[in-house]
């Protein structure tokens, strides 16, 4: 089956939005959106051709985190303006002269109406931020409707494992969903704290052991969203990787029947199958189909329907996954994996029976 989405779509622009919710100060956003949009140097800069890129939302809570964002930039700019305006009208009416050793200024020792203003103008910009951003918040952490996807992630050191359990899909890495319908996520952790985030879906949340958090997105453009772990987790936090791949319906439902299949018989790989499940690896993997049913490391049923390999860190080629086996150290140290210490007939045999996997 080809890709479903082709890199290139790491690439592709994607038209601002603004939030569903009628901020304050809306029409500042748009025109800040637009200048966003509109700057050619912006449009081409690497920081906006980013994958994962936070002015560019492609999810309902990403939209409304970056209409909070801009609404709240829009208000800093505008004090900015007032206080730089102020101080530079200060230093340029009342900047030194030559006569000013004889006249002296007039002394002022406090003005109510001043003082007044300085206290309640910022208190009100607090209490608005305070309304605007906890409106979001709720908007963001309300229940997924009963229509959604629902997908439990765990997040592991260092990797993800996605379980689609009405579907009876386990895969890793690599989180495929349908555009345009909601899915909820159930986020926990099998070791330590994790925080799943892709940025143009939406905000951070956090992985805690013992306690389950819940988040949802609807991507509404299909193609590769990317992210990754942002809580510090161990060795390989930096490499623990996020890719979502938005789908269409029927491409969701073809990939979810081929993943819900147990792995395919292959006459020419049994002598790697033999070797694979006379090792340690079946202690850590699952092979769907066969004797293999560990749960410590990724599901491996359809290993080569993956476009990536580690958690995200390298293409799954051939080379690589033979280097994986071989030594996983050398990909990602301090990984978890041990070294299988094959020999090289054994190590070629893996390697071949794992290409059979898709």
């Amino acid at each position: 089956m080809n890709r479903l989405v082709c890199l290139s779509e790491w690439k592709k622009e994607i038209p601002m939005h603004s939030t569903r919710e009628n901020l304050p100060g809306q029409p500042l956003l748009k025109v800040l959106a637009a200048l966003f949009v509109a700057s050619p140097s912006l449009a081409q800069s690497p920081i906006f051709s980013s994958p994962t890129n936070i002015f560019a939302p492609a999810s309902t809570p990403a939209k409304s985190i970056f209409g909070l964002s801009l609404f709240v930039i829009a208000i800093s700019a505008a004090i900015f303006v007032v206080v730089a305006s102020l101080l530079t009208y200060v230093v340029v009416k009342f900047r030194k002269r030559t006569d000013d050793d004889r006249h002296e200024p007039a002394q002022v020792y406090g003005s109510n109406q001043v003082e007044i203003a300085w206290t309640v103008i910022p208190v009100l910009i607090v209490v608005v931020l305070f309304m605007a951003t906890a409106r979001v918040i709720a908007n963001v952490q309300k229940a997924a409707p009963s229509s959604a996807i629902r997908v439990t992630v765990v997040g592991h050191q260092f990797w993800w494992e996605y379980r689609y359990p009405g579907l009876k899909v386990v895969t890793a890495n690599e989180l495929h969903v349908p555009v345009g319908i909601p899915t909820e996520l159930k986020l926990l952790s099998a070791d330590t704290d994790h925080s799943f985030w892709v940025p143009r879906l939406a905000g951070k949340t956090d992985l805690i052991p013992n306690h389950p958090n819940l988040m949802w997105i609807d991507p509404q453009q299909p193609g590769i969203y990317l992210g990754q772990c942002a809580q510090y987790c161990g060795t390989q936090h930096a490499k623990m990787l996020l890719r979502v791949y938005v789908q269409s319906r029927a491409e969701f439902d073809r990939w979810i029947q081929l993943q819900s299949q147990p792995a395919q018989a292959n006459d020419a790989a049994s002598e790697g199958r033999r070797i694979f499940e006379a090792t340690a690896c079946v202690n850590c993997h699952a092979v769907a189909g066969t004797p293999a049913q560990g749960r410590f490391g990724p599901d491996l049923t359809h290993l080569m329907s993956r476009d990536t390999i580690a958690a995200g860190i390298a293409a799954n080629t051939h080379e690589n996954l033979r280097s994986w086996i071989q030594d996983p150290d050398r990909l990602k140290p301090g990984s978890l994996m041990p070294a299988m210490e094959l020999n090289e007939h054994d190590l070629d045999a893996v390697t071949a029976y794992l290409e059979t996997l898709r």
